[in-house]
């Protein structure tokens, strides 16, 4: 047969007919596949032959000044299984009855579990239908049979769960727990975190405040595979390496802390109270080395939580602190030379008409020195002090000692106390909130006023986080802290209150349960009346307190103790002066601090 030329033009005509259009789809469809709709079929693809995995660093540990373990991670393993992949109803049973052997519950609950399909559900448990209306199982491959399992029964169960043919259907996950080894101890400041979505949420304390230092950066591993999961040895992977938080180093020292914390039980139980909050700190640096609150709980056990043992009252929490308060203004009185400790004040027999306001002492004192004032706790003579200062002087005293100021501590909600500007005070108010009414403190608030008592004069930043550490590189990094601040003009002033105070643990003193054997004691006693909201004043409900530093001579601890309402009391040197006395003569004692007293006084000393 005889090809003419017009016969194959004829056929490249047809052919181009054809192939053109055919060529043009393809182009558009390349296009489409490989730019228009690019980023949707590369997600589509990577979603069969790429595979992630979450990699979880580790929280940052919590430890007191010593390495003393605070808060902790303690490995455990995260058991999960894919019910679909049982091999039938026999295999169902059998591990619905090794799970019930391994980690309680009912049979027949985990037999119903396992089930090889499940309906889609919404967060009420409502089953989701299908756009048209149907309803559509779907395989069960994801079942949480256990988590936070210790070590040695995952073991255990893998190895019994494996022999007995259950292996493909169940997958274990190492991974930590946060837990509290010391139980109570510290716990209102330590807090707790709670497990969300297989996310670790701190929801009080450091674990909330430190959050940003201590939560772990998490990692990804990005890795191909082949359709069954088998990971492809030479294919693609991409490693973001997970970070372990930073550890902390706090202040506390535990053995004080647990003294504290034994004797805050035994005063909890013998008196009463609706709280007690105590602290003891270190007045030359600031550094804090015990803080406790009762009631209290047990982070590891949930059945203790309750709104009002929770949270970190010691800081968050203000009242108003009575006779405490005094020493601050007859301090600066003494410091700007309106008084002398000798000179004599007329406290009139127990009772003074002032604005035609009364106000009352607790004993019918007739004429006290400043010094006696200060022993005795004379609401009148601290008065009439005051109104020789004025109230702009009264105030500056006052706000010197930080009232009226947080005082910076990593507390979420810490009160910063009520301290009013002088334009607002009536007639009565400076002598008011010189004998600790008409104004409000925290308790750590007053425990950094005494710091600066005990510190010859000099105020120094309370401080809580001592250290930060790398648990990688072991890089340690410093709070850093300011230095103390003189609040004295004439720092010799200071020593004069510090004896003055010295008399109040002495013998006729309003605080000589406080005194201890072999070391002099400086310190006032407060009780105060507690405001009942909308009811004013109570006549039953005492806040009772006591705040001392000893050895006096040269202080190395000052510890503040408050009762809020004490049962079948009302002094703070009848029911706080005597836990400052057993926490110090045990304190002292552990740190090795040498008696002051000369040898001729210490058996006068003490009770």
């Amino acid at each position: 047969m005889v090809t003419t030329n017009d016969a194959v033009r004829v056929w490249i005509r047809l052919t181009g007919v054809v192939l053109i259009p055919v060529a043009v789809l393809l182009l558009v469809r390349f296009y489409i596949v490989q730019v228009d709709r690019h980023e949707y079929y590369r997600s589509h693809a990577e979603k069969i032959v790429l595979d992630k995995k979450e990699l979880r660093g580790k929280r940052g540990e919590i430890f007191d000044s010593s390495g003393y373990l605070l808060v902790g991670n303690t490995p455990c393993v995260e058991i999960t299984c894919s019910p679909y992949n049982l091999d039938g109803d026999g295999q169902r049973r059998g591990l619905a009855r090794m799970l019930t052997n391994y980690f309680g519950g009912s049979e027949e609950e985990y037999y119903r579990r396992l089930a090889p399909t499940r309906f889609r559900r919404d967060r009420e448990g409502n089953i989701i239908r299908e756009a048209d209306g149907s309803i559509r199982e779907r395989p069960n491959q994801y079942l949480m049979i256990a988590r936070n399992c210790p070590l040695d029964r995952a073991d255990a169960f893998r190895k019994e769960a494996g022999e007995a043919g259950y292996g493909p259907a169940l997958y274990y996950r190492h991974t930590t727990i946060r837990t509290y080894p010391k139980g109570r101890l510290l716990a209102n400041v330590l807090g707790y975190i709670n497990i969300v979505n297989d996310a670790e949420i701190p929801q009080s304390g450091l674990e909330k405040q430190l959050e940003p230092k201590i939560e772990a950066a998490e990692g990804l591993y990005t890795y191909e595979r082949t359709r069954d999961g088998t990971p492809l040895l030479y294919g693609f992977q991409e490693l973001r390496e997970s970070h372990d938080g930073k550890n902390v180093y706090l202040t506390i020292s535990e053995p004080i802390q647990s003294i504290l914390e034994e004797e805050l039980d035994a005063a909890f139980a013998e008196w009463n109270p609706d709280a007690i909050y105590a602290a003891i700190a270190d007045p030359a640096s600031g550094n804090i080395l015990a803080l406790a609150q009762r009631p209290t709980f047990d982070p590891n056990d949930r059945s203790t939580y309750a709104a009002a043992a929770i949270g970190t009252r010691i800081a968050e929490d203000a009242f108003e602190p009575g006779s405490i308060a005094k020493p601050f203004t007859i301090g600066k009185a003494l410091d700007w030379g309106f008084v002398r400790p000798d000179d004599v004040i007329d406290c009139e027999k127990g009772m003074w008409i002032y604005l035609r306001r009364a106000m009352t002492d607790s004993h019918r004192y007739d004429k006290l020195t400043v010094s006696g004032i200060i022993q005795k706790s004379s609401n009148i003579g601290t008065a009439k002090i005051a109104l020789m200062l004025g109230d702009e002087r009264v105030y500056q005293a006052l706000s010197s000692f930080g009232f009226g100021r947080k005082t910076g501590l990593p507390f979420a909600r810490e009160h910063a106390g009520v301290l009013h500007p002088v334009k607002k005070w009536d007639g009565l108010t400076g002598t008011r909130v010189a004998i600790g009414y008409s104004m409000m403190a925290s308790p750590l608030q007053l425990l950094r006023a005494y710091c600066a008592l005990a510190n010859g004069g000099r105020m120094p930043e309370l401080r809580l986080i001592d250290r930060l550490e790398d648990p990688v590189t072991g890089e340690i990094t410093y709070e850093g802290v300011r230095p103390p601040v003189q609040l004295f003009e004439h720092p010799e002033v200071c020593g004069q209150l510090v004896e003055m105070m010295r008399t109040v643990a002495e013998t006729g003193g309003t605080a000589a349960k406080a005194a201890l054997k072999g070391y002099s004691v400086a310190g006032k006693t407060g009780t105060s009346r507690k405001y009942i909201a909308h009811h004013g004043y109570s006549r039953r409900q005492y806040y009772a307190s006591f705040v001392g530093f000893a050895p006096a001579t040269r202080p190395r601890l000052v510890m503040l103790v408050t009762f809020d309402s004490p049962k079948n009391a009302m002094y703070g040197g009848q029911v706080a002066a005597p836990v400052f006395r057993r926490v110090m003569e045990r304190a002292l004692r552990y740190l090795n601090v040498p008696p002051d007293l000369p040898e001729a006084e210490r058996h006068v000393a003490g009770r």
